[in-house]
């Protein structure tokens, strides 16, 4: 019964007419927040989006609110995913944290960027890599 739940949740984020990259980064997504409800974090958002940038994921890990930014690959490409992080994507990832916090009326928690990877082999999740504090808040910007 749980897999038949989980294939028709997969078909319905991931329809077959869409790109060929928007359905990877989806498996990608579920696959990554699959991983980390499993390894105990609460989720609580997927793709929140304001005007300076989007959130992949959101969660809680105790006192801390996890953003975390998912990169999915095919197996054997030349770069680790996490490489694609560059300063200026943690800079749009910095702002939209800014924004989503201002949202939840700027509470006394931490924050921390994590990424996770998917590698893909044959178009199924070979291997999920998880890289917990991968960068902080862009300079000049601070929180709390």
């Amino acid at each position: 019964m749980i897999e038949a739940i989980r294939a028709w949740w997969h078909n319905w984020r991931t329809p077959p007419d869409l790109p060929v990259h928007i359905r990877r980064g989806r498996l990608g997504e579920d696959a990554a927040r699959q991983y980390l409800v499993r390894a105990g974090l609460e989720f609580l958002i997927a793709n929140y989006r304001s005007h300076r940038g989007e959130l992949d994921l959101v969660f809680r890990e105790h006192d801390c609110l996890v953003i975390v930014e998912v990169k999915t690959r095919s197996q054997g490409a030349w770069l680790r995913p996490a490489a694609a992080v560059n300063a200026r994507k943690r800079r749009r990832l910095s702002l939209a944290a800014l924004d989503y916090l201002r949202e939840l009326r700027n509470p006394p928690i931490r924050i921390r960027f994590d990424i996770v990877e998917v590698i893909l082999r044959n178009g199924q999740v070979a291997q999920v890599r998880h890289l917990r504090n991968s960068f902080s808040l862009s300079p000049p910007y601070r929180y709390g």
